[in-house]
C-alpha cells in the first residue's frame, strides 16, 4: 500500500460521517492484538487546549528521554502529523503500513458482516499499533470529539487530563456545559488520577464523576495554580510561566506559546507530569521546564512576520476560542489595528462569534475552508459588523488581506483549523518562512 492508497481508503471511511460509540474501535484493536495495552499512556481531552497540553506533556516526556508518541487531530496540511514520535511526524511510507495492517482487520469484519469502523476509528487503531511497533514507553493520546464514546477512550491512563469546557459540537456532546462535562468526565478511569483547569459548573461534575471512580481530583486554583506576566513584549520571546503546588513542588519556564490560556494549559501539563515524576524518575523537575520550553504547536496565535507584516495565525473556531483570541490578541498588540482573514465553518455559532470578534474599524476578508462544511464568505460578509470583503478561495483572501495591510497594523488569520494548510504554503511560497 503507498501513502496514496492509504489516504484514499481511510478518506473513503469518511462519508460515514461522526458516529460516536466504542463497539467497533473494540473490536478492531482486537484483532491487532490491543496494541494500546504496550505502553503507558496519558489522556487528554477538553473542549479548547486539548491538543497544546497534549503538546506540551509530549515534549517533555521526550526532553527527560522516554521514546514519546503523540496522537493529535486534526492535522492542518498532512495526516502525517497525526502520529508522531519523539519529536517527528510518522514517515508516509510507515503511515501506509500501519494502514495497510489496519485495512487487512477492518476488511475481515466486514467479511463477516460487522460494521466498518470508521475513518477516525481507523487512524486512531493506526497509530495505536504503530507506537507499540515504534517501542513507545509513553504516548500522550488526545480526544477526538467529546471523551466518553470518543475511540480513544479505549486506553487506561497513567493521568487523565480535562482542560477547559464549553460550548462546542453540541450535536454530540449535549447542549448545557453540565451534559459536556459529563462527555469530556467519560475519560475518568477507576483510580487513575485526573488534572483538570475546568471551572463551575463544569469542576462540579467532573468532581463528582472523579469520586465515583475513586480517582484524586487535581483542580486548577485548588491544587495548582500558575504565576505569568500579562504580555510578553518581544512575542518571539515567548512568556514566562511558574507552576506550582500549594505546599509543594514548583517549575518555572520559558513558554513560546502564547497568551494567558496557554499559561493555564502549561498549568495541566506540568501538574500531570509533576504526578509523573513521583515514579518516573528520569522526569526531572530540568527535564519539565526544558521541555516545556522547547514545545512546538503552530497555529495557535502564532505570530510570524511576513516582509513588513506582522501576521498571527489563530485556530480560533468556536466562542470561547474566539474569547481567548480576543484576550491574547489585547495582551500581545495592546490597540493595534487589524486586518482579518476569516473562515469558519457552517456548524458553528458564528452569529455570536462575529460580534465578539470584529471592531467597527477592521477590515475583514473572507473566504471558504476547503471542506463542504463550509460557511458561505460572501454571505458571511454581508452579516459582519464591520468593513467586510470575500473571496473564493484561501489564497486569494490572502492576496487581498496582504494588499490591504497598511503600516503598523496586523494582520490576523483566523478560524477554522481546515484552513491552515493553505495558509502555511502560502506563507512559504510568497515569503518564504518557515512556518
Amino acid at each position: 500500500m503507498t501513502y496514496e492508497e492509504a489516504i484514499d481508503y481511510i478518506q473513503h471511511a469518511s462519508v460515514f460521517g461522526v458516529q460516536l460509540g466504542l463497539g467497533r474501535i473494540q473490536e478492531l484493536l482486537n484483532r491487532l492484538g490491543n496494541p494500546q495495552k504496550k505502553y503507558k499512556t496519558i489522556h487528554v481531552t477538553g473542549t479548547n487546549g486539548k491538543g497544546s497540553v497534549t503538546a506540551m506533556i509530549a515534549s517533555a516526556l521526550c526532553e527527560a528521554g522516554f521514546r514519546t508518541g503523540r496522537y493529535t487531530s486534526p492535522h492542518l496540511e498532512e495526516y502525517t502529523e497525526r502520529i508522531h514520535i519523539n519529536g517527528d511526524d510518522i514517515s508516509r511510507a510507515d503511515f501506509a503500513t500501519a494502514v495497510a495492517a489496519v485495512r487487512e482487520k477492518v476488511e475481515a469484519m466486514a467479511a463477516e458482516g460487522l460494521e466498518r469502523p470508521t475513518e477516525f476509528e481507523m487512524i486512531t487503531a493506526a497509530a495505536f499499533w504503530h507506537f507499540a511497533k515504534a517501542g513507545v514507553e509513553y504516548a500522550v493520546i488526545e480526544v477526538g470529539l467529546g471523551g466518553l464514546l470518543d475511540s480513544t477512550n479505549v486506553i487506561i491512563p497513567e493521568v487523565s487530563v480535562i482542560t477547559n469546557v464549553a460550548m462546542d459540537h453540541m450535536k454530540y456532546c449535549g447542549n448545557t456545559i453540565e451534559e459536556i462535562a459529563t462527555q469530556k468526565a467519560g475519560i475518568i478511569k477507576e483510580g487513575v488520577p485526573v488534572v483538570t483547569t475546568a471551572e463551575e459548573p463544569a469542576l462540579s461534575v467532573i468532581a463528582r464523576t472523579a469520586y465515583h471512580k475513586h480517582s484524586r481530583l487535581y483542580a486548577y486554583k485548588h491544587s495548582f495554580d500558575v504565576i505569568g506576566n500579562a504580555g510578553p513584549e518581544d512575542p518571539a520571546a515567548g512568556q514566562m510561566v511558574t507552576v506550582r503546588e500549594p505546599y509543594g513542588f514548583a517549575i518555572t519556564t520559558t513558554l513560546p506559546l502564547l497568551g494567558k490560556h496557554q499559561r493555564v494549559n502549561c498549568g495541566a501539563a506540568a501538574m500531570t507530569l509533576l504526578l509523573l515524576a513521583r515514579h518516573e524518575k528520569r522526569l526531572t523537575r530540568t527535564a519539565i521546564e526544558q521541555g516545556l520550553h522547547h514545545v512546538k504547536w503552530p497555529g495557535r496565535f502564532q505570530v510570524l512576520r511576513a516582509g513588513e507584516t506582522d501576521v498571527v495565525i489563530d485556530g480560533a473556531h468556536n466562542p470561547a476560542g474566539i474569547d481567548t483570541f480576543c484576550q491574547t490578541y489585547s495582551d500581545v498588540f495592546g490597540d493595534r489595528k487589524r486586518v482579518f482573514l476569516f473562515s469558519v465553518l457552517a456548524d458553528k455559532d458564528y452569529t455570536q462569534m462575529v460580534h465578539e470578534l470584529f471592531h467597527d474599524d477592521d477590515y475583514v476578508v473572507c473566504a471558504p475552508a476547503p471542506t463542504p462544511r463550509t460557511s458561505d464568505p460572501e454571505e458571511m460578509a454581508k452579516i459582519l459588523p464591520c468593513r467586510a470583503d470575500w473571496a473564493d478561495s484561501i489564497v486569494h483572501g490572502l492576496d487581498k488581506a496582504f494588499a490591504a495591510v497598511q503600516e503598523g497594523q496586523v494582520l490576523c488569520i483566523v478560524g477554522s483549523l481546515y484552513i491552515q494548510g493553505e495558509v502555511r504554503q502560502y506563507m512559504r511560497n510568497t515569503y518564504h518562512i518557515d512556518v
